[in-house]
């Protein structure tokens, strides 16, 4: 196949998802519902005069917004059909700290998808075009990187997801202590919250902020640290959630409960560290074998075999 052909093959491509984009958007039987015949009827007031509208100034953007908001919008209610767990999404995006919403996230991996479809297509039409490869493996290739680009954004989810876990499991010691002397001083549960959002910095902090502003917002105290703790999805602090709602709901000894939890948290984060150091060692066993030992064994038996060779 020559340059030509494969040439001819991308502008066929891009004519024939033209076509199919203008076909999918017609009005085929359309129909205005009865919400939208009566509306305009139940209009209270006059429309403003469009001479009175005050624009802001012309961006060079905002025609290709308007031309990629269709097209954007399709891709969207198409990764939604194919992956329908919004909620599950939803308690991703709070484990990870983003204030990004489900649509944005989707936006996000079609504008990905997107990008590698056409670095594949035009990766693809090169090589058909040396005759390195056939059309099949070309269209293969297309297919496997857009499907790379999507999944490599859900890669990026869990990865910030397990990085925020691990900085509030490290924070967590030293946010309890600071909440246990709090209470041991004689504030309440919602000023030693205050305090630690005010004093400390980090990931932990951040989300009492949040309880916080929950709080203001009219949602109760056991509400709004429920709410906390499935943001968060880390067993350890649901725990600590768990502790301070039954010691304030049986009178217990607050600060007693919250440093025994953080205890328990050092220990947890000690186990941790001994399990990691086993599996690094394990791991080390690897180039040692194989690398490191059979250099050693002839660098120890070449001396002899060479003084045989002399003697012999």
């Amino acid at each position: 196949m020559n340059g030509m052909t494969a040439i001819a093959l991308g502008l066929g491509l891009a004519l024939g998802l033209g076509l199919f984009l203008i076909v999918q958007h017609l009005p085929w039987g359309w129909r205005p519902s009865l919400a939208e015949r009566v509306e305009p009827q139940m209009r209270h007031h006059a429309p403003a005069s469009s001479l009175l509208a005050q624009e802001g100034p012309a961006s060079p953007w905002s025609g290709l917004a308007r031309i990629v908001q269709p097209l954007l919008g399709a891709g969207i209610g198409t990764l939604q059909r194919f992956n329908p767990g919004q909620e599950s999404l939803r308690r991703k995006l709070d484990a990870a700290g983003s204030d990004l919403s489900v649509a944005d996230y989707r936006a996000q991996q079609v504008v990905l998808g997107v990008g590698g479809a056409l670095v594949s297509t035009l990766l693809a039409v090169t090589l058909v075009g040396l005759d390195r490869i056939g059309v099949v493996v070309a269209v293969l290739l297309v297919v496997s990187f857009t499907g790379l680009a999507v999944v490599a954004r859900d890669s990026m989810l869990a990865s910030a997801i397990t990085r925020r876990r691990r900085r509030i499991l490290t924070e967590f010691p030293s946010v309890a202590e600071l909440f246990a002397l709090s209470v041991s001083a004689g504030e309440s549960t919602t000023g030693a919250l205050e305090r630690i959002t005010v004093t400390a910095r980090g990931e932990l902090a951040d989300e009492f902020a949040r309880t916080l502003a929950d709080m203001r917002a009219g949602a109760s105290l056991a509400a709004a640290l429920k709410a906390c703790g499935r943001r968060t999805q880390l067993p350890p602090l649901e725990r600590f959630i768990d502790g301070i709602l039954v010691a304030l709901e049986r009178g217990t000894p607050l600060a007693d409960v919250v440093r025994a939890q953080a205890q328990d948290v050092r220990e947890l984060s000690k186990r941790e560290l001994m399990e990691a150091a086993g599996r690094k060692e394990v791991h080390m066993m690897i180039p040692l074998v194989f690398g490191i030992l059979p250099l050693t064994v002839l660098f120890a038996v070449f001396p002899g075999i060479a003084l045989l060779d002399i003697g012999i």
